[in-house]
Formats: structure tokens, C-alpha cells, sequence
């Protein structure tokens, strides 16, 4: 009777410790790093009242970093290398600018504290979008106002161990932006995109 007993102890002990080890929770900093592509919504506005805006999908490099301040809760800022777009007015790729979104979300996670190797997360917050470099063929310069708007966020860690994690997570972002065309008002870009990430977790 002691063996079974003794090895039941020490199988009870391990699962403790390994839900320890594994639970994500309160205090708990990390980053998830991956690819991620910025889609667009179809019909991005009219400028001009003649010119019918298409902005075109990118995709990069993408990295977050968070904090856990409660089981349940945390915040994660979201950067990326410069996205560049291509944009087509009437229907021919005439223009296009670059953009970073930084975006900061609070995070709520139903599985939080637990030792779930599935643990998803919803979050809402503030985006920011700053345009640079802006060129239009052949025309006076163009220029897009940086935005402010409105975040929501879906994703998912698929925990591999108590560091390493798979991640997948989505954004949409409201992004309008004015645009001028020789410092002239030409009408407001709608891009509002849908950005799409699949990388790594690493909680340290």
C-alpha cells in the first residue's frame, strides 16, 4: 500500500507545482512577437468628390509587451515596423504612405489564474496612428493627419510551458484620417483596418 500511496503523493505534488508553474496571472510581464497584416475595409472614401480610395493590405514585423496587474486583467501595448500602403485612386496605384499604430488595449482573460494551456484574452483601448512619407505620382504633395481612434482586440496564448507560448490575436482599428493635397482639404480616408497576428508568447 505505501508505493501506490507514495507515488500518488508525488503525481498530486507534480500536477500542484506544474499548475503553478504553468498558471497565468497577476504580475506576470510579456511579449508576443510575430508577423502581422494590416487589412484594409473595402470602400476607404472619395477624395476631391471624383477620386474613390482603395488602401492596399501590408504585412510586418509586429511585437507587443503586457502586464498582468490582476489575474483576470492586464494591459498590452501593441508596436510594428513602419507599414507601408499602397493606395489606389479610381482604380490605379497612384499614391501611398506609410504608418505605425501603436495601440494600447486593457485585457480581460476569463481563464486567468488557472492552469489552462489555452488561455484567450479580449481587450478593448486607444489607438494612435502616425502617417509619414506620403507620395502621390506626379501630383503636389500629399498629406494624411495622424488619428486617434477607437481598438478591439481578440487572441489567444497556446501555452507550451511555463515560458513559450503560441500566440494568435486580431485588432480592428479606427483609423480616419484627413487628407490635403497641396494644403488643400481633399475629403477623409476611412481605412479601418483588420489587423491579424500569429507568433510567439514569451512570459518572463
Amino acid at each position: 500500500m505505501r508505493k501506490p500511496v507514495l507515488s500518488a503523493l508525488i503525481a498530486t505534488a507534480t500536477l500542484l507545482v506544474s499548475g503553478q508553474v504553468l498558471a497565468y496571472g497577476v504580475g506576470d510581464i510579456y511579449t508576443r512577437v510575430g508577423i502581422a497584416k494590416v487589412s484594409p475595409k473595402d470602400d476607404n472614401g472619395t477624395l476631391a468628390g471624383t477620386l474613390d480610395v482603395d488602401v492596399q493590405d501590408d504585412s510586418g514585423f509586429a511585437f507587443t509587451l503586457g502586464y498582468r496587474f490582476h489575474d483576470k486583467l492586464g494591459v498590452e501595448l501593441l508596436a510594428a515596423e513602419p507599414f507601408d500602403h499602397d493606395i489606389k485612386l479610381n482604380g490605379s496605384n497612384l499614391a501611398s504612405t506609410e504608418h505605425l499604430p501603436p495601440t494600447l488595449t486593457l485585457q480581460y482573460y476569463p481563464m486567468g489564474g488557472t492552469a489552462s494551456r489555452v488561455q484567450p484574452y479580449a481587450g478593448v483601448g486607444v489607438n494612435y496612428t502616425h502617417f509619414m512619407d506620403e507620395e502621390l505620382d506626379g501630383g503636389p504633395e500629399l498629406k494624411l493627419d495622424n488619428s486617434w481612434g477607437a481598438a478591439g482586440q481578440l487572441g489567444v496564448d497556446l501555452l507550451i510551458d511555463e515560458h513559450w507560448a503560441l500566440n494568435a490575436a486580431a485588432w480592428y482599428l479606427d483609423i480616419d484620417t484627413d487628407a490635403e493635397l497641396g494644403g488643400s482639404d481633399i475629403g477623409e480616408v476611412e481605412i479601418d483596418p483588420i489587423v491579424v497576428m500569429g507568433g510567439i508568447s514569451l512570459r518572463f
